[in-house]
């Protein structure tokens, strides 16, 4: 316990942290005025297996049931509380230099997403079951950041919402979208190609490496009677032919890896036309290229990795894109996190009998850390706005606002939702 004590007293100074040890020895740090997240280790070698790289010992630790939090707080109290004090200033140990190289150099191979990897890599996060996901995510299953407009705003609304925003960006406003044809690259579960299709009578081929979200999204379009104009298919974006008038990419650059940027913009730059439009949604870091932690990567995103904005745009210039408009959008993910692990944590009992109690604990530390990241570290969403042709948007981006109001009001009308329940 000494090794870890010593790294926990340079960090925690804000909030309190008690631990007690497998011995019943109990330490205390930060405010002592401040209630105390109270956390303890069960056996003699936990805290030392946090200690030797708290990087991934802590997420396994508690994933094993060898550190617990003491009711009231759960894990992400104490994520948020030790990682806020981290990313103030405290800092945890890094890892010696041996150690940081090794890491380095397994991240770099891990990001080299052929196509077989890459399959295999979207298979390990995105082929649990249907009903796991339906536990913790809005009726739509949108599965990437939503767009709180308010913060109180409900999680369906904030999803909406940002449909709506991602609409607008296209430019699929009226006497924009009929007829056009929309390429949906890591189409999900089918809401975003369905709900361009609802508004605007779009063509849209959705395309994933996810065979149930394929499976299910048809299911969608079949159930809607669109299934002729709206098509899904278990396809490699890098396979894909053909023009296309719109291209969307939601959530999806990360499972690209880095080293295949300029790839993935060079195929969706074959493909779309001379005066489409093409829409990249990603998590991005703030503070320049990084790397993705050895838990993340080992439990959850094999191959996955969070670009830097400066990688987006390089990539984007150097493969013939001009870029027409950037948003940074900051605390949204955070929002949306809190509210899906608030969810995971209602469904625990079902959560446990569809895998097992270590899955739960995972998917917990899983969510509090992403959620950390965007409260506290350098993670945000981008949204790139791309184009062949700068003839192709309006000179002022009032645009997007206006169109986005104007669908987020249509979803509000009761009508509509009659409508919608009716199609699915």
């Amino acid at each position: 316990m000494w090794l870890l004590d010593k790294m926990l007293r340079a960090v925690v100074r804000k909030g309190r942290l008690v631990v007690t040890d497998h011995d019943g020895t109990e330490y205390s740090y930060g405010d002592a005025a401040a209630d105390p997240v109270r956390i303890r280790f069960t056996d003699k070698g936990a805290a030392l297996h946090v200690a030797k790289d708290p990087r991934i010992g802590a997420g396994e630790a508690y994933m094993d049931g060898r550190l617990v939090v003491e009711p009231p707080h759960d894990i992400r109290d104490m994520v948020l509380l030790v990682m806020g004090n981290a990313s103030s200033g405290g800092g945890m140990a890094a890892p010696n230099p041996l150690r940081r190289a090794a890491q380095w150099l397994g991240f770099k191979a891990d990001q080299i997403n052929l196509r077989a990897k890459a399959s295999a890599n979207v298979v390990h996060h995105y082929d649990l079951t249907r009903q796991f996901y339906e536990l913790f995510l809005d009726e739509d299953r949108q599965y990437t950041m939503a767009y709180f407009t308010d913060p109180a705003n409900s999680l369906e609304r904030a999803q909406l919402d940002k449909l709506a925003l991602i609409a607008a960006k296209l430019r699929l406003g009226p006497g924009h979208g009929k007829g056009l044809r929309v390429l949906d690259i890591g189409c999900g579960w089918g809401g975003l190609g369905l709900y361009l299709n609802r508004h605007f009578g779009c063509e849209v081929l959705g395309v994933s490496l996810a065979p149930d979200q394929v499976a299910f999204a048809n299911e969608r379009a079949a159930a809607a009677g669109v299934a002729d104009k709206v098509i899904f298919r278990l396809t490699d974006y890098r396979d894909v032919t053909g023009t296309f008038d719109r291209i969307t990419s939601v959530g999806m650059i990360e499972h690209v890896g880095a080293p295949h940027l300029p790839e993935y913009f060079a195929k969706t730059h074959e493909l779309l036309a001379d005066d489409g439009i093409m829409l990249t949604h990603t998590i991005g870091r703030t503070r320049g290229p990084g790397s993705t932690d050895k838990w993340t990567r080992k439990y959850i995103f094999p191959g996955g990795y969070i670009p830097a904005m400066s990688e987006l745009v390089s990539a984007c210039e150097t493969t013939g894109w001009e870029v027409a408009d950037i948003e940074v959008l900051r605390y949204h993910y955070a929002h949306t996190l809190a509210e899906w692990y608030r969810r995971t944590c209602q469904h625990e009992a079902d959560i446990t009998a569809l895998y097992d109690a270590r899955l739960f604990r995972m998917w917990q530390f899983y969510l509090a850390g992403a959620e950390q990241s965007f409260r506290h570290g350098s993670m945000v969403n981008f949204h790139i706005q791309s184009v062949k042709q700068r003839s192709a948007v309006p000179m002022t981006r009032d645009y997007i606002g206006v169109e986005a109001a104007r669908l987020s009001a249509l979803d509000r009308a009761p009508e509509w939702h009659l409508e919608r329940k009716a199609a699915e």
